[in-house]
């Protein structure tokens, strides 16, 4: 296969520099993605949010995903999105690369890309688009627009109604700043084709729910990095995991699935929309000033929050931490 992509002339020093900098990172911690902080009226709290994601760079992760699915997203108008990748710039300080979502259709999101581009973000996570089914050559014209009006390095996410084949997969690694994919479809199947297909360098992480739940998995079809969105309240076991991960402590990788991880999911698949509301209830029972979701999410009942607790008290115990 030519060589395409990441070894293009035409790829500018900055994004080399940045995929360098993903790559050492998701080498050495999970990558995180901050829950978006928002007042019991549901204006965005500012100050809650800096405190939040500042405690998130505290505790070492590969990079750190502002305005991403965890973080909400869909619920910011662009203001409010100005703020909130601006504080997490502020905040990692040039220690974390710091990777902003931007998403709708191509206009849409090349509005975000300006913004997040003013605020000095490193790099773009391009969230699946909206509402329309589309055609491969949709999926990989959406890209290439969004590539021809900003410089900021692209990775694409793949889930929902965007599923690239790995001839289109080809296509969008020859663009010279899109760098990577993110999965959360879990076809290991499909996800191997893909990296065969890939140029060398091009970069993939696993992207499902709860992504700890198959991080073995997809580590077969060489993607060891993932995101974790426990991270977002209990950096303690999300950590623990990803040391018992890497240095092969089946034992404990076993253990922190089996008494938290697999009690979390079954949790979470009781009602659309946990897998956000959750976390966000989570940080709440830590302390953390992240405050309510905002609709249409909406905050676990009291029932499943007690579960909650005891599913986060039981994960805490198993690396030595405290709620």
């Amino acid at each position: 296969m030519d060589e395409v992509g990441l070894d293009k002339e035409t790829a500018p020093d900055t994004v080399r520099e940045t995929v360098r900098r993903l790559r050492d990172g998701m080498a050495q911690g999970v990558l995180s993605f901050p829950l978006t902080s928002f007042h019991d009226d549901g204006s965005l709290d500012e100050d809650g949010f800096r405190t939040h994601v500042a405690a998130q760079i505290a505790t070492a992760p590969g990079a750190v995903f502002p305005a991403c699915g965890t973080g909400e997203f869909f619920s910011l108008d662009e203001d409010e999105y100005r703020r909130v990748v601006t504080i997490a710039v502020e905040e990692a300080a040039g220690r974390v690369p710091v990777v902003a979502g931007v998403g709708y259709g191509w206009a849409q999101a090349v509005r975000f890309a300006r913004i997040a581009e003013e605020a000095g973000v490193d790099a773009l996570l391009v969230l699946p688009h909206y509402l329309v089914a589309a055609p491969q050559d949709g999926l990989v014209a959406q890209l290439e627009q969004i590539a021809a009006r900003t410089p900021l390095p692209l990775i694409a996410y793949q889930r929902g109604q965007v599923t690239f084949t790995a001839a289109s997969l080809r296509r969008i690694a020859a663009l010279p700043t899109v760098i990577g994919v993110k999965d959360g479809h879990s076809d290991l199947d499909r996800l191997q084709r893909l990296t065969l297909a890939a140029p060398e360098g091009f970069l993939f992480f696993n992207g499902a729910s709860t992504a700890e739940i198959q991080a073995r998995a997809y580590a077969t079809v060489g993607v060891p990095a993932y995101s974790s969105a426990v991270h977002a309240f209990a950096p303690e076991i999300a950590n623990a995991f990803f040391g018992a991960l890497r240095d092969g402590d089946d034992k404990t990788v076993e253990r922190l699935l089996r008494d938290f991880y697999v009690p979390l999911v079954e949790l979470r698949d009781r009602v659309p929309g946990y897998a956000v509301s959750l976390v966000k209830a989570a940080a709440r029972l830590r302390g953390r000033p992240v405050g309510p979701v905002r609709a249409p999410l909406t905050d676990p009942s009291p029932a499943d929050l007690a579960d909650l607790t005891t599913v986060l008290t039981a994960g805490l115990d198993l690396v030595g931490a405290a709620l």
